[in-house]
């Protein structure tokens, strides 16, 4: 939704500008919260370190194909996905309220590779919903519950938010006082946001998750069909 707000609120600047500014922001947010989840939750690093890299290097090369990237056929692919989570998220109510214990052998990690690098291209070229869209994978693949899957996204995206600045900042395309305002809030947001996550656990995740996707999807709705 952030992303959104930023193209109408500078509607003279480059797609590339807006994307570099709404990473700062977000990237600011998200030490913040990936710090906080770290105290806290364990951490499955033979997991998430390839997962986090192959995003890394993804999320590069998306940022740098940014302008090549067919903006409207991306938005229905992902409009199509948001449902389709919230759809199967709202049917199986025990999905995600417990933890398992994630066997992580060769195929975990090739999964982990694929879908970080999937998903870290996506976030480097687009990005709206690219957190919704992990936390689900490492709920519905990696039988994490809410809580342990919002903490390895956050890590995960913080890979991805890394690599795509590297790209956007030597480029010039971050306006830094803007970034700056909205990083402020992004921090203050995902402060609050982790420590209801942390107070309330899965089942506030989870409900929360649904109200976003809600959003997500009520928006690029708008956006695409009115």
């Amino acid at each position: 939704m952030q992303v959104p707000a930023l193209l109408h609120a500078l509607p003279n600047h480059s797609l590339a500008t807006v994307f570099g500014t709404n990473k700062i922001a977000v990237f600011a947010g998200n030490i913040f919260s990936t710090l906080s989840y770290a105290k806290r939750i364990k951490i499955v690093w033979r997991l998430m370190l390839p997962t986090a890299l192959s995003a890394f290097v993804f999320a590069f090369l998306g940022a740098y194909s940014v302008s090549l990237a067919p903006k409207a056929m991306m938005e229905y692919i992902v409009f199509a996905a948001l449902v389709t989570m919230a759809i199967y998220t709202f049917i199986k109510k025990d999905l995600g309220q417990t933890h398992t214990s994630v066997q992580c052998g060769k195929k975990e990690i090739v999964l982990g590779i694929f879908f970080g690098g999937t998903i870290g291209f996506y976030d480097g070229i687009f990005g709206p919903g690219s957190g919704s869209l992990l936390l689900f994978i490492f709920v519905k693949y990696f039988g994490f519950d809410f809580l342990n899957a919002s903490a390895s996204a956050k890590l995960v995206n913080l890979g991805t938010f890394t690599a795509a600045l590297l790209f956007f900042i030597p480029s010039g395309h971050v306006l830094w006082a803007i970034g700056g305002v909205v990083a402020a809030c992004n921090v203050a947001g995902s402060l609050t946001g982790t420590f209801l996550a942390l107070r309330y656990g899965s089942r506030f995740i989870r409900t929360f998750f649904l109200i976003l996707l809600i959003f997500l999807i009520g928006r690029m709705g708008v956006s695409l069909f009115l």
